[in-house]
């Protein structure tokens, strides 16, 4: 992980919470860009002060042709290199359906992309896919292999120690939806917490997605449209520091105070660690978490978190 100089001598303990941790989901609602749109965004990202907290480019694997096509077109206008390094952007790459044919046309544009020298290359960093049943997440082992780290969406209305356990059987990752546009696409905080503990005491690591645009709960507006309803979301602090928590050993009653938590004067970032209304927990214990628990967060907007985060003096 790379810390911004920037994020290191304001944030202290911050980077190593969220260092590469918001995966840049700009095609996806409720912002919703068109590829053209969403390439530039993340391109500008990439040369910001801020690049420390942005992680991958979330696509679906039926647009990857459209995605290299926007890259290469961009980087054919610009000095700059836009990842011919070999690096390239880091893709995480959602699977549909059809799950064999979509692991099939990420392995075609993984090769082309190693194959060729180019301004623009991407590497395929993630895949992710849905499955509700240890059956489905069977499918997607066997069509996955070993060839990429793949998080699997599970739903967490009933109880989900079943599935992750088949999760962790098939040595994939987790991913959880904490939120969406409407307020029915928010868990509860019971079956929020339930997965981070199931999770931790199993072993798997695994990510959130969908709206967690705000570093703590609270009443926010649901679409960037005018006029649109509000609803109660988590934040992203919340959901890292209590799956930190969890992997530290404390109890689930605390993790569930500190995904309720609002008030921002009870979260204190220093160098070398966060303290939150008695609890500590160092900087090694946040590094621990993202590297056995949460991984990172998709959001459709990169600069609100970060602008949320510097209007409470964290960053």
């Amino acid at each position: 992980m790379t810390i911004d100089p920037r994020a290191a001598s304001h944030a202290g303990a911050l980077p190593a919470l969220l260092g590469d941790a918001i995966d840049y989901a700009g095609l996806f609602p409720p912002a919703q860009l068109d590829m053209a749109g969403a390439v530039a965004e993340y391109a500008s990202y990439l040369t910001s002060p801020d690049r420390w907290a942005l992680g991958r480019f979330v696509v679906p694997a039926a647009r990857l042709p459209e995605l290299a096509a926007e890259g290469e077109s961009l980087a054919a206008g610009s000095r700059a290199s836009f990842g011919g390094s070999g690096t390239g952007w880091a893709l995480s790459v959602l699977l549909g359906t059809e799950v064999t044919g979509d692991v099939e046309r990420v392995r075609a544009f993984a090769a082309s992309q190693a194959a060729r020298p180019a301004k623009w290359t991407a590497r395929v960093d993630a895949l992710e896919a849905r499955a509700s049943s240890p059956d489905a997440i069977d499918v997607i082992a066997k069509a996955v292999g070993d060839s990429f780290t793949t998080f699997v969406e599970i739903p967490i209305g009933t109880d989900p120690e079943q599935l992750v356990r088949a999760i962790a059987a098939a040595g994939l990752r987790a991913k959880v939806r904490t939120g969406g546009t409407t307020t029915e696409a928010f868990p509860t905080t019971d079956q929020l917490v339930r997965f981070l503990a199931s999770c931790v005491a199993a072993g798997v690591s695994f990510k959130a997605t969908a709206g967690l645009h705000h570093p703590l709960r609270g009443e926010y507006r649901l679409t960037y449209a005018e006029g649109s309803p509000r609803g109660t979301m988590f934040g992203f602090l919340n959901v890292f520091l209590a799956s930190a928590m969890l992997a530290a050993g404390e109890s689930r009653e605390t993790a569930t105070q500190l995904l309720d938590e609002r008030e921002p004067g009870a979260v204190r970032f220093d160098e070398g660690g966060v303290t939150w209304r008695g609890h500590r927990l160092t900087r090694e214990q946040l590094a621990h978490a993202r590297a056995t628990a949460i991984t990172s967060f998709g959001s459709c907007s990169f600069r609100e978190p970060i602008d949320d985060l510097d209007s409470l003096g964290m960053v």
